[in-house]
């Protein structure tokens, strides 16, 4: 059913006149900075009355202290406790009393919170969510009881998945001195001695309206939003202490190639990963990004892309070969690579298969029609992704506090229709590079 609602997305896309940026959002998005810093971004839709209301911090894992590993993540957690004026529980129960949604979630470069509700319950959600900005109430009994909550979350997601162990692992070995190699939740032992202290150090350094981006999606006026953001947050005045620059632990050059072998008896489907060192989307300057967008389509993006073709077709060799580049980061990311071997098939075999396929291609190039019909169905999903405004509002938010900025969101669909043939092979030979790369094996028993 994906590759059939891929194949007749750019179909559609195909016999559209327009050009991609003729379908952007850039008409309807209103960006403004209150006084105490707080920037602020309106997308407007007014097709529903329904609103999204996110707030962002410049905060995530990746600025913890050393040795606090999971402190933002356990700080998300915390802010649904109570605050001077709300009860704890008192938040997600009044947005559930509206008929709207909440929740929230932490990432290396940030931490969000938002909710999904009726236009006309804004007000209220900016007054909340203004309140625990600079409000937060914690018991010691609060703590104790979170951390384990944290703890048994870790538990679930990451102690009973092998392949999450081993994705932690190959990780923390890609990244041997920056924080991307700490994983998002923390590692268990730090996480265990988590207290108060820590919490509210990091909550009273980075929750500040000069650490935030405040998103509006939906029914709603660039005027009406001012308004409310003016009487909520406007008043709160910014953190005077506020680091100036996101300072962090930069990783050194790596000079060569590295390996993880993780075995587990719970691994069903053995498998070879690889991850490249790439770099980053960067504000004015995203075309390099751009065109490893591309690449991890061309080399992993479906049943027509070119791993898929030549190892799970015609060797036969893989059930499954894939590709991934996610360029929004802050810092220095990953271009990654997957073979699920075919049974029978040795890691050993699988490696080497995939080696010549990335091989061939750095020597034959891109093919020209399998390019453009990337391209194509790239354009068609910029198209329909604008019918959801949380899709909206998550891509200006986490742009803005990964260093990109709203003229750098709306250049993007044009700058991925620019890219070039010779575009993605410059940026494939610089980045497919064996001295920048980690290769995993995943398995069920050694040997």
């Amino acid at each position: 059913m994906k590759r059939l609602a891929a194949a007749l997305a750019a179909m559609v896309a195909m016999a559209l006149p327009l050009r991609a940026a003729d379908h952007s959002p850039t008409d309807h998005v209103t960006s403004f900075t209150l006084d105490n810093g707080l920037e602020v971004v309106v997308i407007e839709d007014h097709r529903a009355p329904v609103v999204v209301h996110m707030l962002w911090y410049r905060a995530g894992s990746a600025d913890e202290p050393v040795g606090q590993s999971g402190v933002a993540h356990f700080l998300e957690h915390l802010l649904f406790k109570g605050t001077d004026t709300l009860a704890p529980g008192e938040f997600s129960a009044t947005v559930a009393q509206n008929g709207g949604s909440d929740n929230a979630f932490t990432s290396f470069d940030y931490t969000a919170y938002f909710q999904r509700i009726a236009a006309d319950r804004l007000d209220l959600m900016m007054q909340m969510e203004s309140d625990r900005m600079v409000n937060i109430r914690l018991s010691e009994d609060e703590i104790l009881t979170e951390r384990d909550v944290i703890l048994e979350e870790r538990n679930q997601r990451v102690e009973n998945s092998a392949r999450a162990l081993f994705r932690e692992q190959q990780r923390a070995v890609q990244y041997l001195n920056h924080r991307y190699g700490v994983p998002i939740i923390g590692w268990r032992h730090e996480m265990e001695s988590l207290d108060r202290d820590d919490a509210l150090s990091f909550y009273k350094t980075f929750y500040a309206p000069n650490n935030a981006v405040l998103v509006v999606a939906g029914d709603v006026t660039p005027d009406e939003v001012r308004e409310l953001a003016d009487r909520h947050y406007g008043v709160i005045p910014a953190n005077p202490d506020l680091p100036v620059e996101r300072v962090r632990s930069q990783e050194p050059p790596q000079t060569a190639p590295r390996r993880v072998t993780f075995a587990d008896p719970r691994v069903a489907q053995p498998s070879v990963s690889r991850s490249y060192l790439a770099p980053e989307r960067n504000s004015g300057a995203q075309e390099e990004a751009a065109a490893l967008r591309i690449l991890a389509e061309l080399l992993g993006g479906g049943q027509t892309a070119v791993l898929a073709e030549k190892l799970q077709f015609e060797s036969q060799t893989a059930v499954y070969a894939g590709a991934f580049y996610n360029g929004q980061s802050l810092d220095a990311t990953t271009l990654e690579v997957l073979v699920v071997p075919t049974p029978g098939v040795s890691l050993t075999e699988a490696e080497a298969a995939l080696d010549q396929v990335l091989a061939d291609f750095l020597s034959e190039g891109v093919d020209p029609a399998h390019l453009e019909r990337i391209k194509t169905q790239i354009r068609a999903s910029e198209i329909y992704a604008r019918d959801d405004v949380q899709g909206l509002a998550n891509r200006y938010g986490r742009a803005l506090t990964q260093g990109l900025t709203v003229a750098d969101v709306q250049a993007w669909p044009d700058i991925l229709q620019a890219v070039t043939a010779d575009d993605v092979m410059t940026a494939a030979r610089k980045v497919l590079n064996p001295k920048t790369s980690v290769t995993g094996w995943l398995m069920a028993e050694e040997g």
